[in-house]
């Protein structure tokens, strides 16, 4: 009795480890790293613009530094991991995990990755877009499908509320560092001005994204995608993925902004 009484304990030890390695498993087969180090790399190429056009480009070697120590991958990885420990149950992970593990699955990851690298120059970024308004007009059918995803995903509410939640960020690390006097109320004001612009820009931009994501797979294989996407494990995975990615924007922004705000107060001392 005894060894049948204490086999359930040690049982129930294994279950973090057991748990840890399925997250482990899924983290890869989202290829987060890979998504993570584009990220990454988009926030650099703003770190530049932001060099150019708030600190005449005069940054120098001590602002690279500071902004390849914001845009850390590796940081962003591990917010993403927590948002879906957070957020999925076992079994979600598991219906997750079948579904990535599948050649559709590793094929869509694959291609959402380098559609996300391509679209991030400005030329490709006008293409997709032009595209998306001759399928829009033509009521392609192709439209439909994607707007199942995004629906099922909440994809432009959530990137709009992303945007405007790191645009505040951003805002408040330039009012921490010295160089804004705005209450929290002033800047939210300035920022909600612009909602209905960001909500269409975003709508747009989401859709062009995913359609040339998605160009290679046929329409069938787009439905099967949408299928797993409005399940509670799709919907849950791309909750915690907002939720990931959301937080490592915001965390993102408010160190970029209070970093620009202290060069430009040291420029003027």
């Amino acid at each position: 009795m005894r060894a049948w009484f204490f086999a359930p304990v040690l049982w129930l030890l294994t279950l973090p480890a057991w748990a840890d390695a399925r997250m482990t498993v899924l983290v890869d087969l989202l290829e987060l790293r890979q998504a993570a180090a584009i990220l990454s790399d988009e926030g650099r190429a703003h770190a530049d613009a932001l060099n150019q056009d708030m600190l005449g480009g005069q940054g120098g070697p001590g602002w690279q530094m500071q902004v390849d120590r914001i845009h850390d991958a590796d940081r962003m990885v591990e917010m993403v991991r927590r948002a879906l420990e957070e957020t999925m149950q076992p079994a979600e992970v598991e219906s997750a995990i079948a579904f990535y593990a599948s050649d559709l699955g590793g094929r869509i990851i694959a291609l959402e990755n380098a559609a996300r690298a391509a679209i991030s120059e400005r030329e490709v970024e006008q293409i997709a877009r032009a595209n998306y308004g001759v399928l829009a007009g033509d009521d392609d059918p192709r439209i439909k499908l994607v707007g199942r995803l995004i629906d099922a995903a909440d994809m432009v509410d959530r990137n709009v509320s992303t945007a405007l939640n790191s645009n505040f960020q951003f805002l408040r690390g330039m009012r921490d560092g010295g160089a804004l006097e705005d209450s929290d109320e002033e800047l939210l004001a300035d920022i909600g001005a612009d909602l209905d612009a960001v909500t269409e820009d975003t709508s747009v931009w989401v859709y062009a994204y995913m359609l040339l994501a998605y160009y290679p797979l046929d329409d069938a294989e787009v439905a099967r995608y949408a299928t797993f996407a409005e399940t509670s494990a799709g919907r849950a995975l791309n909750r915690a993925l907002f939720d990931g990615f959301g937080r490592a924007y915001e965390d993102t922004s408010y160190a970029l902004g209070r970093t620009v705000a202290l060069n430009m107060v040291a420029e003027d001392l």
